[in-house]
Order: C-alpha cells, then structure tokens, then sequence
C-alpha cells in the first residue's frame, strides 16, 4: 500500500467496471487505466494535478476515457508502441462486442522495459508483460511506492487476463508470469485491472499459473 503521505484512489468505470487508479503523491498524481467517464475522473481529481495518463494495455475497457481525461487535464498520455495502435480503437465495436467512450489518441510518450515513471516522491519502473495483449506493461513501484504494483489484466487473484482476444497469447502470458514470480518482492500488493487487489505472496502460494 502507499507509504508515507502517499494516497491511492480507485474509480470503477465504463461497462467492465474496470479499475481506474489514481496514485497521488505531494500534490501529483499518475492516473493508470481511465477506461471510461475521463471527464467524471478528471473532475473527482480536481483537488489534485494529473501529470501522466498511463495504460497498462490498449483494449478498449483501459483506455476509453483517456481522450476526455487527457482535454480536462492536458497531461500527456503513455502506453506501450506495441499497444498504441489498438487502443486508438477503443470507440469501435470490440471482438466481445461492446463500444467504449472514445478513441484513444496517439501517445505523447512511449513506454518500454526499465523506463522510469515518477509522480511526488514515487516512481514506477515498466516491466514489459506481454500475453495478454503484446504491449502490456506492469508498473512495479520504487521510492514512495514501494510494496506497490499495477498489473492492468496480466494477474487476477488466482488466475490470469484471458489469452482467446486479438493479441493474446498463453504460452507468451506463462512466460510473463514465471518472469514476475521472480521480480515482483512477495510483500508487493498487485492492484488488478478488474476486481479486488492481491499480493505477490498470496500468489505464489495459491495462483497455479505462476
């Protein structure tokens, strides 16, 4: 969990009720995954300066609400270049079915492995995780941070994201998993990109994929 005077906020959004975070440290926040109702986090932030937009993936539930988010606060926003096409898609019909807010834009930043993202006196180290989709990224976080990650949808408590979506991948998301159970500290808590949070040892001890 955040130390110090740090502060984590979750917003449940769009048809998925995916997990929006917004991790606030001296004034500054990093928000991960506006998958919908940008303009409605924007405005619950407001107490606060958004100076990063991330996405862990580009699948539609993740990035819907990065296009209204990114006009409210004018902070740039990042993803991986393996997933930065596919989330410009996000407005259209998906393979399951459902429509998010809006197109993503084109990244002002690119994220790859070892880049550093820093928010107050946190920091969050990129680790490529690709399976789930091929540019998924884990945000492992340092300084302030410490003891926290974001995994977007490579890890859920006891299982893993689903491999059968355009992009995905089993054998690649096994390899991914066994690389995490030797990165990620035991004593880290995984916020999910759906549902409720875990941590690395509760993993280790009961997820059959790592």
């Amino acid at each position: 969990m955040p130390t110090g005077k740090d502060e984590l906020r979750c917003f449940a959004v769009g048809p998925l009720q995916t997990n929006c975070y917004a991790y606030i440290s001296d004034g500054s926040c990093m928000v991960v995954d506006p998958g919908g109702q940008g303009a409605e986090v924007a405005s619950a932030l407001g107490d606060v300066s958004v100076g990063l937009i991330v996405a862990t993936h580009g699948h539609g539930d993740h990035v819907g609400g990065v296009l209204k988010l990114k006009e409210a606060t004018g902070a740039p926003y990042a993803i991986h270049p393996a997933d930065a096409e596919r989330a410009t898609h996000a407005g259209e019909v998906s393979e399951i079915g459902i429509a998010y807010d809006d197109d993503a834009p084109l990244p002002d930043r690119e994220i790859r492995e070892g880049d550093v993202l820093r928010v107050g006196t946190a920091s969050f180290e990129a680790v490529e995780a690709p399976g789930h989709t091929p540019g998924g990224v884990v945000l492992l976080g340092g300084g302030s941070a410490e003891g926290v990650a974001f995994v977007g949808d490579t890890i859920f408590p006891g299982s893993h994201g689903r491999t059968d979506l355009d992009g995905g991948d089993e054998a690649t998301i096994l390899a991914t998993l066994h690389r995490l159970a030797g990165l990620i500290p035991a004593q880290t808590t995984l916020f999910c990109g759906h549902g409720p949070s875990t941590t690395m040892a509760a993993e280790l001890a009961r997820n059959p994929f790592l």
